[in-house]
Order: structure tokens, then C-alpha cells, then sequence
């Protein structure tokens, strides 16, 4: 494993972090505790110190399980978690909602402390207050129950209003199908205020792994099924448009494509099982890409389409 520092903390975390909304077992489908637990276990095994989570995953489920499973290494670990998802379409990052939501994050992950506390993907109308919420939680830095304060942003462009706050981890959609990040200047702002930038999605919800044809059935408990088929098959088919090495596998060099930029601190692909882990940790340092490289797949990006409109 290769461990970087996560933008303008005294953070170092695992290149190939664990994104958990996936164990909560309303997102990606109905899961197992044991088998969850499992991948845990194999994840720390592994190397892997970075693990995200939120309030709202599975309503806890993911955290409970987080806390369980990582036991006695709880200190061997950085923890991410999230406040202000009440659900899919409402926000509330009023300081007293998010205080609590801390509270119950503590007591579900049991431990007196989080890493890192993010804003979870405030969208437009809700940037001013949650700039302000920010602001605030520099008290629960102080109060030791939080290490440093990021946002999940629901777009690149959002980032900027909270990097000028003084937030330095920001976290943020980010795979080949979705270059945003470097089209939106987050990167190079990244760069220029040294923030830590966490990749999530950079699979594409799985899609880029060469697994899918898009028209799966997938069940209501699997946020998939809200996508369109039409959506769904163009995002399968994506990874097709890039020149992609023969000898690395599609999940091997979409992650490498994240990780080949500095500017990102880690990704955090969904993982379910242990297989997901095996497969996932096998892109911990790779040769980065070069910038030409990045270039063509860049220039490769922009000359795509990959939403339905």
C-alpha cells in the first residue's frame, strides 16, 4: 500500500481508501454483516487506513459496522464520516442538527473521535449556511471530538466557496467518465491551496469495471434502478472509449487514472467483499500515468458525451 497526506492535515492515509455506503445495504443492494465484516478485516490487512462512511448509510448500519470491525485498530485508522444528509432530497446543516449528528456517529462507530467530519453534498441554496457550519465546527476541532472539517461536494464547482473558508479536504465525484474535477480548475485550486481531494465514484457505481451491460435488473434497494437504461448502458460502456492497457485490468486502470494525479489524496472505490478489496488493492502503487497520457484521455473525455441528456 501507498499512503499520502491528505491536503493541509496532519493526515497520511491509504491510496486506495474504503468507501462504505455500500455495507449500509440500501444502496448497492442487500448485503451480509459477516460477509461485511470480512472485507473489513481484509482491508486492514491489506494496508488499507482510510475509511468513509456517513450518518445516513443504511441509517447507520454502515457506521455500526465500521465501528465493529475495526475494534482494537480504531487508532491505526483515519475515519471520514458525514452530517446534513437527512435523505435523497432533503439537506439540514444547521449547527445544533449537525452537532447531533456527530453525537450519534460517535456512539454508532465506537469511538470518542472522528478524522475527519465532512458537510454531506450541500447543494446551492444550501452553500452560504453550510460555509457558516463549517465556521462552527471548528469548535468540535477544539473540543477534540473531530480532526479536521471537509466538505463531500455534490459538484466540483461548489468546492471553491469552501476552500476560501479555509476547508482543506473536499470530497468529490471524480472517474473517466466524469473529469469534472480537472475541467471545473478544482485541481488546479487543489494544487494552489494545498486541499487533500477525495476521488468517490471512481468506478462510475461500478459501471467502469467491465462487469455490466447497463440493462441488469437491479432491485429497489440498489440505487442503480433510478438511473436509466439508456444511462445505464452508456455508462458500461464507457470504459471502451479509452485506450486502456491490455495487461491491467479496467478497475486496475480506472483507479490508476484517479491516482495518477497528485492532487488526490485517495479513492474510495465501494467495496462489499473481500474479493472487492483484492481486486481494488491491486492498483496501490502503480506507475502513474504521464501528463500525455492524462492529456489524451482528457481530450478523449471531452469529446464524449457519457450523460443522457
Amino acid at each position: 500500500m501507498v499512503y499520502r497526506r491528505l491536503g493541509g492535515t496532519d493526515l497520511h492515509v491509504s491510496e486506495i481508501g474504503f468507501g462504505t455506503w455500500g455495507l449500509g445495504g440500501d444502496s448497492y443492494g442487500v448485503t451480509e454483516d459477516r460477509t461485511s465484516l470480512d472485507a473489513i478485516a481484509l482491508a486492514l490487512e491489506r494496508g488499507i487506513t482510510f475509511f468513509d462512511t456517513a450518518d445516513c448509510y443504511g441509517r447507520g448500519r454502515s457506521e455500526r459496522l465500521l465501528g465493529k470491525g475495526l475494534g482494537a485498530c480504531r487508532q491505526d485508522v483515519v475515519i471520514a464520516t458525514k452530517a446534513g444528509m437527512v435523505s435523497r432530497v432533503q439537506r439540514n446543516f444547521d449547527a445544533s442538527h449537525v452537532q447531533r449528528s456527530v453525537e450519534g456517529s460517535l456512539q454508532r462507530l465506537n469511538t470518542d473521535y472522528v478524522d475527519v467530519l465532512q458537510l454531506h453534498s450541500p447543494r446551492e441554496d444550501d452553500i452560504v449556511q453550510a460555509v457558516e457550519t463549517c465556521g462552527w465546527a471548528g469548535r468540535l476541532v477544539e473540543e477534540g471530538k473531530v480532526g479536521a472539517v471537509g466538505v463531500s461536494v455534490s459538484r466540483p464547482e461548489d468546492a471553491g466557496a469552501f476552500v476560501r473558508a479555509g476547508v482543506r479536504v473536499i470530497q468529490v465525484n471524480f472517474n473517466l467518465l466524469d473529469q469534472r474535477v480537472r475541467a471545473s480548475g478544482l485541481l488546479a485550486l487543489a494544487r494552489a491551496e494545498d486541499v487533500g481531494l477525495i476521488a468517490r465514484t471512481p468506478l462510475c457505481f461500478g459501471f467502469l469495471t467491465g462487469r455490466y451491460a447497463g440493462d441488469e435488473a437491479f432491485g429497489v434497494d440498489d440505487h442503480r434502478s433510478l438511473w436509466s437504461i439508456q444511462q445505464r448502458k452508456l455508462w458500461a460502456q464507457g470504459i471502451r472509449r479509452f485506450d486502456t492497457k491490455d495487461e491491467e485490468s479496467d478497475i486496475m486502470f480506472a483507479l490508476n487514472f484517479c491516482l495518477s494525479y497528485p492532487e488526490i489524496s485517495t479513492v474510495i472505490p465501494g467495496m462489499l467483499t473481500p474479493a472487492h478489496v483484492e481486486e481494488n488493492c491491486r492498483a496501490a502503487g502503480l506507475p502513474p500515468m504521464d501528463c500525455e497520457a492524462l492529456n489524451q484521455l482528457f481530450d478523449t473525455y471531452n469529446e464524449q458525451s457519457f450523460i443522457v441528456k
